[in-house]
């Protein structure tokens, strides 16, 4: 066994720790990313230092186009970064726990990301709204892997599970468990469980807990043959050569080992410890390696002697126990709007239309019939070639649809899990293995008294009130789904009360209010009950399967999935009830989200209006509820807006905990995290601030033009909900001096205005606008005051003009 390839380096690329490397598909540039803050750009053809591109500390991986580099990092971001320009462009998705492997797709339209998480996400670079997550997998991932043709995606998890995914659709379908072939692994392990597809496609290669090396048929998801008898040590990365004549492989056992495919016996091996990540230059006989040094080496002329023009040959078929199969290779983006129109064209679809052309009529013989396009179909090839034509939108495709979920509460991370989270406490649960314990805590401690049981029912949702806490768990074994109800005090000997569901039924939602419990479930059924167990209501949502549902006084919200839209997402519909009136204030209306948007957080204000929390960070309330075909839905805050956030100084986002006092209550999340966890973070106010220009809201600026036209309709939209109010209900003194008090911060605020376009010279017409908008006719006497302060005398004499019209009205 030959080995003498020359080593040029060590070439010290970074600090110490996890380092990878990877070549630009034209070879032109050669990528390594480590522990310290930059990805090292090198020209192949030179000599000259690397280009430095700042990025986050901690990289794990990095993967490149021509033109693109994207990175990955343990402060869980997935990054994207110009070649042409070697800076940042924008950052594609965020996970909820370390990054450690990101894949490109062969047409370098998606990028699949691996983390510490249970889900692996699969973005598409240029809209990283296009989300597909792959959620079957119970352990964290460590590797993920793109099959040649984009149609399939492999995951490698640390429970030794290899997960094969077909993307071959909208939604991305498990089609295999791979168990016994990868060994179990920590994610921060040195050690690989890494699936390398081999360049036809046929088959993948993946490191054994034995020290070898199997090729496993993607035909029928079987073990084939092994590279092996050559490490001693763990495998910490393997790589195909372009054409897939030769696999590289190294180990801890201070060996870099090449190994010729068609034989499965190695062809040479270089001594060198601590190599982590290897890639093949993509038309040399050249092998670069990183070390967890943070060293950079290249391997030249790896291959040597007679075999060593196997690398120049074309794409040599995988290793498997049927040598004479095909091996068909496609390449072709995993893109879900290929679904809408019956999902990606098969290979024999492929090959058909490749028979296009077959024939060419070069001397204009008239040997074909004109086809589309200009060109000549090969008529008379395909027996019947009406058999390839694609199948039809119902036959393969169904809508993405809005998921259930429970507001205020969160998934599970490790044992725990918070099951409410609001303004008056919340409630958390604990795995013990048989069993879970559930704790209640409440903010104020003097009025309410902290509970502590044990869960033997396995509850998963949870509401609290000032009242008492509902909790529900789902149908298991021969057990039905069940509704619990516990009253923070009771006069009576026992207050609490359960109520079982029909055999089946599952509850996907559940809301409580001062009067009220409210379950929504699998079946589309919308069940309501007294606070103390009696059905009271009965009916079947319309628009289904329903997602959520939240409630205030007599008053329940249940959000649903309607109609599709353009997208293929079904929109997102509400509809509002007056339980004990019976009646339906609006019905299947359609929430204003944005395209691919969806809801985090559904509740009521502390004033009783609905409110929902949007996947971009707007909070919105709906106005002109009670009235049937009048609501509508108007921004309150956008979070991203803020001017914390202003410049990229924080990256932060925002857990909605309530709306109280005209501000968002809300938990702030740092380092990409999605969900709050424990210890529980405090609650931050943020006021409310309509989105009017990209001007970031600075703590009491109130002077300039897009201030106080933020106030006056900020204040116009809070005094319209206030006036619904109080035409459905009887209003109390404090109530109606907060009408007053916002009818003054109104007509102030335009006040202010109208001193600023007194101020300009050519702003005559847009002071008498704003004189028509005062709520109070005393504001219009201050504006003559106003106008002749400012030698306004034309301005002056129109404003008196309607204050006569004001009288006459009267």
């Amino acid at each position: 066994m030959s080995a003498t390839g020359s080593l040029r380096g060590p070439v010290f690329s970074h600090q110490a720790g996890q380092t990878s490397v990877n070549y630009s598909p034209d070879g032109k540039h050669l990528y390594t990313i480590g522990s310290n803050d930059c990805i090292r750009k090198y020209t192949t053809t030179s000599t000259d230092e690397p280009v430095s591109i700042e990025t986050a500390d901690n990289n794990t991986c990095i993967v490149s186009s021509n033109d693109q580099i994207i990175s990955c990092s343990e402060d869980c971001s997935v990054s994207l970064f110009s070649a042409s320009t070697n800076t940042l462009s924008k950052l594609i998705v965020r996970t909820n726990l370390p990054c450690r492997d990101v894949a490109l797709s062969p047409d370098g339209a998606w990028v699949a990301v691996a983390s510490d998480d249970h889900i692996v996400k699969v973005v598409k670079i240029t809209d990283t709204r296009q989300l597909l997550i792959l959620r079957d997998q119970t352990n964290s991932n460590k590797h993920v892997s793109f099959h040649p043709s984009g149609n399939y995606l492999t995951v490698s998890c640390t429970d030794g599970i290899i997960y094969v995914y077909s993307l071959t659709k909208a939604v991305p379908e498990l089609i295999k468990k791979i168990d016994g072939v990868i060994p179990r692994t920590e994610t921060t392990d040195e050690a690989s469980a890494k699936v390398a597809w081999h360049p036809d496609g046929r088959a993948f290669a993946a490191p054994t807990g034995t020290r070898e090396i199997v090729i496993v048929s993607r035909d029928n998801w079987t073990k084939q043959k092994s590279f092996s008898n050559e490490h001693s040590g763990e495998i910490t990365d393997l790589a195909w050569s372009p054409n897939g004549a030769f696999l590289a492989s190294a180990g801890k056992d201070g060996k870099v080992v090449i190994w010729e495919s068609k034989d499965m016996t190695a062809v040479a091996a270089y001594p060198h410890k601590n190599v982590c990540s290897l890639a093949w230059h993509p038309t040399d006989n050249t092998i670069s390696f990183t070390t967890n040094e943070g060293r950079l080496y290249t391997l030249q002329n790896a291959v040597s002697g007679s075999i060593a023009g196997r690398l120049k040959l074309s794409l040599r078929p995988a290793p498997l126990l049927d040598e004479d199969a095909p091996a068909p290779v496609r390449t072709r983006s995993p893109n879900p709007v290929d679904a809408l129109f019956g999902g990606p064209m098969s290979e024999d679809e492929e090959d058909a239309a490749s028979l296009d052309d077959f024939i060419e009529d070069d001397d204009n013989g008239g040997y074909l019939e004109p086809g589309l396009l200009g060109k000549r179909k090969a008529a008379g090839l395909l027996t019947d070639p009406t058999s390839f034509k694609r199948p039809t939108l119902g036959a393969s495709w169904s809508p993405a649809i809005h998921e259930p979920f429970q507001p205020s509460s969160t998934p599970w991370r490790g044992k725990r899990r918070y099951l409410c989270l609001n303004m008056v406490g919340f409630a958390w649960t604990v795995d013990q293995g048989t069993h879970n314990t559930v704790t209640i805590e409440f903010h104020d401690r003097g009025s309410y008294r902290n509970a502590h049981f044990t869960d033997q029912f396995l509850y998963d949702k949870a509401c609290l009130n000032e009242g008492g806490a509902l909790f529900s768990c789902q149908p298991d074994d021969n057990k039905p789904a069940m509704l619990y109800y516990r009253p923070h005090e009771s006069w009576g000997t026992r207050g609490d009360w359960r109520t079982s569901l029909p055999e089946g039924e599952e509850i996907t939602s559940i809301a409580l209010s001062e009067g009220y419990v409210v379950a929504c479930t699998s079946a589309g059924y919308v069940r309501v009950y007294t606070l103390f167990g009696i059905p009271f209501r009965l009916y079947r949502q319309k628009n289904t399967p329903v997602v959520s549902c939240a409630s205030y006084r007599d008053y329940v919200m249940v959000l649903g999935n309607g109609a599709v839209a353009a997208d293929g997402k079904t929109q997102l519909t509400y509809s509002l009830f007056n339980i004990k009136r019976d009646e339906t204030l609006q019905e299947n209306d359609i929430i204003a989200l944005p395209s691919g948007g969806g809801v985090r957080n559904v509740f009521f204000s502390d004033q009783g209006d609905p409110m929902v929390y949007d996947t971009d960070g707007v909070l919105m309330v709906l106005l002109h509820w009670r009235e049937m075909g009048q609501a509508r839905w108007t921004p309150l805050l956008d979070t991203k807006q803020l001017e914390r956030l202003a410049g990229g100084r924080k990256e932060e986002t925002y857990w909605p905990v309530a709306v109280a006092q005209e501000r968002l209550h809300a938990i702030i999340l740092k380092g990409g995290e999605q969900y709050p966890f424990f210890p529980l973070p405090l609650l931050s106010e943020f006021p409310f601030r309509l989105p009017l220009t990209n001007i970031p809201l600075k703590e009491g600026a109130t002077s300039t033009p897009e201030d106080l036209e933020e106030t006056y309709l900020r204040h116009s939209t809070l005094l319209a909900l206030q006036h619904d109010s109080a035409a459905a209900r009887v209003l109390d003194v404090d109530e109606r001096v907060d009408i007053a008090n916002k009818e003054n911060s109104i007509d102030r605020a335009l006040i202010q205005l109208l001193m600023l376009a007194c101020k300009e010279e050519d702003q005559n017409e847009k002071a008498l606008e704003i004189c028509g908008l005062f709520r109070q006719k005393r504001s219009l006497e201050m504006a003559v005051k106003v106008a002749l302060k400012y030698d306004k005398g034309v301005l002056a004499g129109k404003i008196q003009e309607k204050i006569g019209e004001a009288m006459e009205e009267d």
